[in-house]
């Protein structure tokens, strides 16, 4: 299991990336692709069929002979997205000899973990129809989407020398404006800039390059680490390991009850807030669920009634307890790595999680035979959150907050245990089996 999680986070360098290979992993266990916009009505819901739409997934599998009148979802929830450094529109700067990159920070980034790492950059590309190698010298109207990455060591966010910061070990404070701006060359900024680079990436002119949805990514790669390798780190373990669980129980199932169409969605935007057009806080969930709903034969007073019987398991990061920070937990919520998912609760529904749904889960790990823990915020610390609060308002259905445990939460390279990839996906797996 831990190999193929490596082999989805090496994949899925930015969101774009993670939505595609998702959905690659999906094909190959028999799914169909299609699109938003096109008509669900004559698809074999029963084989399973999947929608992508930027850094969204949302795919669906359900039983053979579903009765709109029982219809239930079991749904599971994460992000593909990761705190990290945007290239800005008008990204050519520099000064004093060296050439850099303008970049603004994407989420709650620890700023300090990006410094001296040698970084590659990923993302989409929107270039002029009719561009490229073979096109004519008159390009079509409109533009196309090109998913583009560059895994060679391109920028560097260098740290000033500790000969001219001596109280830097009393505190690093990092100005997101002045000090995150990344060097990639040396020289004067000059008209041969980002938007030249890209186009000679993509074998395009320059003009031809209209706009970018593009980020830096860390190139180390996945790794076991410690005595025994039992543990692992790696880039954008939040939220790629629950990403890659929630398709692999999806891409497992051998078969699901006459009642339940089982659905994993896949959200952008989860690290800025969730509202965007692909964000959780969009209505994508709740129109693809209605849809799924009519292609299932269900009216439109049946698809409620279903989401009202529904439960969604939202899967994201949780916080390990930290050996050398131990006064950070809360004392009884001591979550460990390799000790099993995580179920993260919180009275103020920072965690979307109540005693029912949390009982829920409780019976999906006992299903699969893997331990769980709980989770519970400090009460003098600001709790992060998650899209279960948003998809329960959204939608009016139950929901559940669970994650693996790891440490580094939001670095670019994050720790977790080895054995909690198998032990997440094995529960939600029976998550959406059971009843």
């Amino acid at each position: 299991m831990l190999d193929s999680l490596f082999e989805y986070i090496e994949a899925s360098p930015s969101p774009f990336h993670a939505a595609a290979a998702a959905v690659d992993r999906l094909a190959a266990a028999g799914f169909v692709e299609t699109g938003r916009s096109e008509s669900w009505s004559e698809l074999d819901v029963a084989q399973g069929f999947a929608v992508r739409d930027g850094g969204t997934v949302v795919a669906v599998r359900a039983g053979a002979a579903v009765d709109p009148e029982q219809l239930r979802f079991s749904v599971i929830g994460a992000h593909t997205d990761s705190p990290n450094l945007r290239v800005r529109p008008q990204p050519d700067t520099g000064t004093l000899g060296y050439r850099q990159l303008g970049v603004e920070v994407y989420g709650g980034v620890l700023l300090n973990s990006w410094l001296d790492r040698d970084l590659g950059l990923s993302g989409r590309v929107e270039v002029q129809r009719g561009s490229g190698n073979g096109a004519s010298d008159a390009p079509a109207a409109g533009s196309r989407t090109v998913l583009w990455r560059c895994d060679r060591a391109l920028l560097r966010v260098p740290q000033l020398a500790i000969h001219l910061d001596r109280e830097v070990n009393d505190g690093l404070k990092l100005d997101r404006q002045q000090h995150m701006a990344p060097v990639w060359g040396l020289g004067e900024p000059s008209a041969a800039g980002f938007r030249e680079f890209l186009a000679d990436e993509l074998e395009v002119e320059p003009q031809a390059v209209l706009a970018w949805d593009v980020m830096a990514h860390d190139l180390t790669p996945p790794a076991r680490i410690g005595r025994d390798a039992e543990m692992y780190a790696a880039a954008r373990i939040d939220n790629l390991a629950s990403c890659h669980a929630a398709i692999e129980a999806l891409a497992g199932l051998d078969s699901l009850p006459d009642d339940t169409a089982a659905v994993v969605v896949l959200f952008d935007h989860e690290e800025i807030g969730s509202d965007s057009a692909t964000g959780a806080g969009s209505p994508i969930l709740a129109d693809a669920l209605e849809r799924i709903a009519a292609a299932l034969g269900a009216s439109r007073e049946q698809y409620l009634r279903a989401v009202a019987r529904s439960l969604c398991v939202s899967a994201d990061g949780a916080h390990a307890v930290h050996p050398n920070y131990p006064e950070r937990h809360e004392p009884r919520h001591l979550p460990l790595l390799n000790g099993g998912p995580v179920i993260k609760t919180n009275v103020n529904v920072r965690y979307a999680t109540d005693a029912h749904t949390h009982a829920r889960f409780v019976a999906a790990c006992d299903a699969a035979r893997v331990p769980h823990q709980v989770y519970s915020h400090r009460g003098d610390l600001p709790c992060g959150s998650t899209i279960g609060p948003i998809t329960a308002s959204r939608l009016g259905m139950s929901v559940v907050d669970v994650g693996s445990p790891q440490l580094s939460m939001h670095a670019a390279r994050e720790l977790g245990g080895g054995d909690d990839p198998a032990m997440l996906t094995a529960a939600l797996g029976a998550f959406l089996a059971g009843p």
